[in-house]
């Protein structure tokens, strides 16, 4: 009997499979939307999404997840989930994406999910990466860390065919980012402000309805990860580099293999091979709608996407309450 290679099994068995898992990570999440209470939101997130991985016919591990196995009790970095059979596969996680946006009940608060054959996925350190991310249709190169906020908004520009102002950038809304905010506005660029959740904020480059054409900024490294996943489904560019804060962070790359602590990372440095990028919403967004509950039944809307096809399928799904 021949052995089923990687891709074949992602294709066969887990492409709607992740949809589920997604699916209880946001339904757990969604009856704490509001709540004002971000830890047990996560925590019934990541109890869901694991409860529902270990019923996969897979041989996963976690090579982005909750944190280090002292801090997490579950979904920690370097666990295995799933039922041990079938080939190895690495897995990305964030089963909250947007912990305060979802308490606060505000937008674009996701599940999110990426698998991959084993080493396709960076095992970023828990530290901050510089994040430039454009979507697809543009030279290859045209974005780059190492120029200018400016530069960089002349040169998408300039491919577009369209002036500086022209061009809309989503930014997280930190003090951090102050001066990049002031210098894209004293280009007139419209600055598309989110509260968290900057995994969607890159995939909406990818998207014409979103009209955002560039993402900008400094965010978690592990979100970066899972945001590639996405782009190299859909197409796009994206630059990253780590930003280490004090020597425990760069111990902590170290310990994750990282030796080049100013690496600019290529979209394929991060997410490469064959893999599938899952999501549902929490609450609504531009990427996705929430979680609806009405007369005895719960709403989800997902969307699950796969490298090597380029396939993108948006999922409504539509669940018995207490069934």
């Amino acid at each position: 009997m021949t052995t089923p290679t990687v891709s074949s099994v992602l294709d066969r068995v887990l492409v709607l499979e992740m949809v589920r898992v997604t699916e209880a990570a946001a339904i757990a999440a969604s009856t704490l939307v509001g709540r004002g209470d971000e830890k047990a939101a996560d925590a019934a997130a990541v109890e869901a999404m694991r409860a529902a991985l270990n019923e996969l016919d897979m041989n996963g591990t976690v090579v982005i997840g909750e944190g280090e196995r002292d801090e997490a009790p579950m979904l920690f970095i370097g666990e295995k989930v799933g039922t041990g059979q079938g080939p190895a596969i690495d897995i990305a996680l964030d089963p909250l994406e947007g912990t305060t946006i979802c308490a606060k009940a505000g937008p674009n608060s996701l599940a999110v999910l990426a698998i991959a054959e084993a080493g396709g996925l960076l095992n970023a350190p828990d530290v901050y990466m510089q994040k430039l991310a454009v979507g697809p249709g543009y030279p290859d190169g045209i974005i780059d860390l190492d120029k200018s906020t400016t530069e960089n908004v002349c040169a998408v520009a300039a491919a577009k065919g369209v002036e500086p102002r022209d061009i809309i950038v989503c930014v997280l809304d930190r003090p951090r980012h102050e001066g990049l905010i002031a210098e894209l506005r004293g280009l007139g660029c419209g600055v598309m402000l989110i509260g968290d959740g900057d995994v969607a904020g890159v995939i909406a480059t990818s998207d014409p309805d979103t009209t955002i054409d560039m993402y900008m900024g400094s965010g978690g490294a592990p979100e970066g990860v899972l945001a590639c996943a996405a782009l190299r489904c859909v197409g796009g560019q994206f630059k990253g580099r780590l930003l280490f804060r004090n020597d425990d962070e760069r111990a902590r790359a170290a310990k994750w293999g990282v030796t080049d602590l100013d690496k600019q990372y290529d979209l394929d440095d991060l997410a490469k091979g064959d893999c599938i990028f899952a999501a549902t919403g929490v609450t609504d967004g531009s990427l996705l709608a929430g979680v609806k509950r009405r007369a005895g039944k719960m709403t989800t809307e997902s969307v699950v996407m796969r490298a090597s096809s380029g396939t993108v399928r948006w999922v409504k799904g539509e669940h018995r309450i207490g069934g």
